[in-house]
């Protein structure tokens, strides 16, 4: 793996250098600082001139902080004479805001993949986008990844089939969750979600049968929890046996952890997409799986053109 380096932005520091032991390479060097006004500064330590870089950085909180990172890295290495640079986006935030909700509304997730294409990146790959649309936001070439391969496995590890029913929290989800039902080879429900604002839900009813069953909910990502405490709540309700969250991407932000602690819940399953804080790491309530693997696997098969579909498997 001489022909590629890897660089890391500040957001996804543990993860990168678990994709670089995959790879048996070491992590290159880029200097980020920020002047006193928070100003970020970027300096790459070693010559790239040539050569395929790789830049891993999630977009999570602080998002604004993390994407100006990745900007400023990607032109550093740009105007370093980088033969390629691919944008390693485990996480992609703004995804949320993929379409126009209300008149005289942003598409967000449109505007942050044309200035990641206008600032240098010449490929993105990326993991369980909110939409999949979102790749045809980009006028580059897009991997996208998908989480489920190690979901799945941690789940027929943990569960006999026959007592499962997989739920997806709306009809949004139902592709996603119909996915796991199959690979699962069980049963199918869903809750009826209405969101009165950002960052609130309802759930309504219960569509499916759950009576004696373990619910695994299905989704992209949990951020503050108050969906999951809702639908765990309703599922109990309607018979369920007991419920487990199982989440690629794990924002929890606010009291979510907390929520996660005082809900029925009984596990919560996410990855390693976003780093966690210490309160995250120590709660008994949730299991974090590594993409590292994937990821590393991913970054060498594009490194010297092979194809990836077979990890989407």
């Amino acid at each position: 793996m001489e022909a590629i380096k890897i660089f890391s932005g500040t957001s996804n520091v543990p993860l990168s250098e678990a994709v670089c032991r995959y790879l048996g390479v070491s992590t290159c060097i880029a200097e980020i600082k920020r002047f006193s006004d928070g100003e970020v500064f970027v300096e790459i330590s070693e010559s790239v001139r040539g050569t395929h870089v790789f830049v891993i950085q999630s977009t999570c909180p602080p998002v604004n902080e993390h994407i100006m990172e990745l900007l400023i890295i990607t032109d550093a290495l740009k105007r370093a004479s980088a033969g390629a640079i691919t944008a390693v986006i485990p996480y992609y935030g703004y995804a949320r805001q993929d379409r126009k909700v209300q008149p005289r509304a942003p598409i967000t997730a449109k505007l942050v993949a044309d200035i990641l294409a206008r600032a240098g990146v010449k490929r993105v790959v990326t993991m369980d986008l909110h939409a999949g649309q979102i790749q045809g936001f980009f006028d580059v070439p897009v991997d996208h990844l998908y989480a489920a391969p190690i979901l799945i496995k941690y789940l027929k590890k943990k569960f006999n089939k026959d007592e499962l029913v997989v739920v997806s929290p709306d009809a949004g989800g139902m592709e996603r969750a119909r996915v796991f039902a199959k690979r699962l080879d069980v049963g199918l429900a869903m809750t009826d979600k209405r969101r009165p604002a950002p960052n609130e839900a309802e759930i309504m009813n219960v569509i499916g049968d759950v009576v004696g069953k373990t619910a695994i909910i299905v989704d992209d990502l949990v951020d503050t929890a108050g969906t999951a405490a809702q639908a765990a709540q309703a599922l109990i309700k309607e018979g369920a046996k007991r419920v487990t969250l199982c989440c690629t991407h794990g924002v929890l932000s606010g009291n979510a952890v907390k929520r996660i602690d005082d809900s029925l819940v009984e596990e919560v399953i996410i990855t390693d997409t976003i780093p966690q804080r210490q309160e995250t790491q120590n709660c008994k309530k949730i299991k974090i799986l590594s993409i590292s693997d994937l990821l590393g696997e991913a970054i060498r098969r594009i490194a010297i053109g092979e194809s990836i579909s077979t990890l989407f498997t």
